[in-house]
């Protein structure tokens, strides 16, 4: 097996590299404070092709794939997790989703906005009612004739204060249960009875706009459907295996920041006539954090390479974005215990990740439902996809 990057990859890397640090770091600690998001990063992320991963180049794709976009999107996160979240609205959701299923009018009328970042893209799955339990949305899609008729509600949806279309999932019949979910592409800025808010209240991720959707009988056109009614699920299962690997691509940027933040305050820091570094528990957290970082990323980067084949990845997807999420979440405890008082300061970093890296727990499938994708596939009960 190569494990190593080929030079246009060490190239992509770089690249999203330099943005991170000279586009993102200089404002990132103000805009936290303010809670500011700025749609121009999102432009000049389209303008340098982060997002025409997995594309083709008619609709603005790059020739890259999945491993690019992991590579790209890791280094996004080692500076600011909440700039991680546009290649999954932008690219890897809204964008490779319709090129798999949506129709040649709809690629040509979609798919370049969000990959030029000119239009903010979004999905919408989670109601108050309905996270895990993708099957039991509320938000009904009626068949009205000559257009659709949406009503109800989603919560928790990034990027729905600012979203220009994107993804939104409803139930077109009720009986069916998740054979009866459907996917539509919709204009939120453009369709009377559709209505957004902010969600301020967040632990983290100040950077990245969340919000609630609501639909009160928001007509929709007929050409809004993506595939076939009763569609939904199989679709909104396909996108998740996907948006998953770019989580858990951020999990890593995470944990590989906080690792680096540990050992330099460690080297820096005295105690005792010595660096803490020297102390042998301090190594020791230290060797847990660098131990498992290391794995993590070849979890990620092997999940990506095979999804760029086309080989079964679902189990591999799972289990990267599980252990990926968590030893990015042990990192970040521990830097904070190396940090001490420090770290509970929100004048460094290490306070922002501490709050920011709990999302991977939950985002794209918890901890707790990729666990029961692993056991399933494990244990020989489902394929793996």
């Amino acid at each position: 097996m190569d494990f190593l990057l080929n030079e246009e990859q060490r190239m992509v890397q770089e690249q999203a590299k330099r943005f991170a640090e000279n586009e993102i770091r200089p404002i990132m600690e103000e805009d936290e404070k303010e809670h500011r998001f700025r749609p121009e990063i999102v432009k000049k992320m389209g303008d340098l092709g982060f997002f025409g991963c997995c594309l083709p180049e008619e609709y603005g794709g790059n020739g890259m794939g999945y491993v690019e976009s992991v590579l790209m999107t890791e280094q996004l996160a080692r500076v600011s997790p909440s700039w991680r979240l546009p290649f999954n609205l932008q690219n890897i959701g809204p964008a490779v989703t319709v090129n798999r299923f949506g129709t040649e009018e709809q690629k040509k009328k979609y798919i370049p906005g969000w990959v030029s970042g000119e239009k903010l893209g979004f999905f919408a799955i989670s109601e108050p009612d309905a996270g895990s339990d993708v099957a039991g949305m509320k938000l009904s899609a009626r068949d009205a004739g000559d257009h659709w008729l949406l009503n109800g509600q989603k919560m928790w949806i990034s990027n729905a204060p600012v979203g220009d279309y994107g993804l939104l999932y409803a139930c077109t019949d009720r009986e069916k249960k998740h054979k009866g979910l459907s996917c539509f592409v919709v204009d939120l800025k453009n369709t009377p009875g559709i209505t957004t808010s902010a969600i301020e209240t967040k632990l983290g991720l100040f950077s990245s706009p969340t919000g609630e959707i609501i639909c009160e009988d928001a007509r929709i056109p007929k050409d809004s459907l993506l595939g076939k009614p009763g569609d939904g699920f199989k679709i909104c299962m396909w996108m998740l295996g996907n948006t998953r690997i770019s989580c858990a691509a951020g999990a890593l940027g995470v944990g590989g920041a906080c690792v680096e933040l540990a050992i330099k305050y460690a080297n820096e820091r005295t105690q005792f006539g010595q660096p803490v570094s020297k102390f042998q528990l301090i190594q020791g957290q230290i060797a847990d954090m660098v131990a498992e970082h290391q794995a993590a990323q070849l979890l990620v980067y092997h999940a990506a390479f095979l999804k760029d084949r086309g080989l079964p990845n679902q189990l591999q997807t799972s289990v990267a974005k599980y252990f990926a999420s968590e030893s990015a979440v042990k990192a970040a405890n521990e830097a904070m215990k190396i940090f001490g008082s420090y770290g509970f300061s929100t004048e460094y970093p290490i306070a922002r990740f501490y709050r920011d890296v709990k999302s991977y727990q939950m985002v794209e499938g918890t901890s707790n439902v990729q666990k029961l994708i692993i056991g399933g596939i494990a244990c020989g009960h489902s394929p793996n996809r």
